[in-house]
């Protein structure tokens, strides 16, 4: 038995295929036969609220609840793209809701599992935009807009998220290593695993002198990514659309 990790999906109805590829996995050997699979954060490009009546959310909620359905457990975590996620859907899609920075234990090993963003320290606008838009008064504010409204909103915010990635140098966007040391200290593990900065790779490094271990999970724009844990090995692997 394995258990799955998944996260950067950015889901998106321009982009068909990888709706479908999700949709596949979900109903697939490997997902059916998994102990749990964890979303990490960003499984759409732009999340309006639960209300949203587009199809995609309606095709998420019934991949989803049809995982859990079958005795899988689905856990979620919210990412930059979808933090207004909430609990009404959540229950529509069979979803446990985890909290950023939450530490699971997988087969006798504790292992801190976050979206990834906060550990971008060096991009400072971002981690600046990033406390604005969390807080509980924004996104009531949001959350009361009409849906069109919201919708255009979101646009907008997905063309000033390009603009900055395509102005900011690559090493401010990725992770602080004193920051993945820092947080990792506190939390007392030696694994972590998280997503956001859409470059897989396994990192083992030393942890005050202790082997430890950080594992990025890969987006899914042109093709899906996986990662596969069990007692005794993490495989870290591509998806064919």
């Amino acid at each position: 038995m394995s258990t799955l990790f998944i996260a950067d999906l950015h889901l998106d109805a321009t982009r068909p295929h990888i709706t479908e590829l999700f949709e596949r996995y979900l109903t697939g050997d490997e997902a059916r036969q998994a102990d749990a699979l964890y979303i990490l954060g960003d499984l759409v490009e732009a999340w309006i609220g639960d209300d949203d009546d587009a199809e995609l959310p309606r095709r998420i909620a019934q991949a989803t609840r049809t995982l859990s359905d079958s005795g899988v457990p689905v856990y979620f975590m919210v990412g930059n793209r979808d933090f207004l996620l909430g609990e009404d859907f959540a229950r529509r899609a069979g979803l446990r809701l985890l909290d950023d920075g939450t530490v699971h234990d997988l087969y006798g090993r504790p292992t801190l599992l976050m979206h990834g963003d906060v550990l971008c320290t060096d991009d400072l606008a971002y981690q600046t935009v990033r406390k604005q838009v969390r807080t509980a008064e924004w996104k009531a504010n949001i959350l009361a807009m009409p849906l069109e409204a919201r919708r255009a909103f979101a646009a907008k915010a997905r063309e000033d998220s390009r603009a900055h990635t395509g102005s900011t140098m690559e090493t401010i966007m990725d992770v602080n290593a004193d920051a993945v040391a820092g947080t990792m200290r506190v939390a007392g593990v030696d694994r972590l695993i998280h997503g956001h900065t859409h470059r897989p790779a396994i990192h083992r490094f030393a942890l005050d002198g202790r082997p430890a271990e950080r594992i990025v999970l890969g987006d899914w724009y042109e093709h899906g990514s996986v990662l596969r844990v069990d007692r005794n090995v993490s495989e870290l692997r591509g998806l064919d659309a």
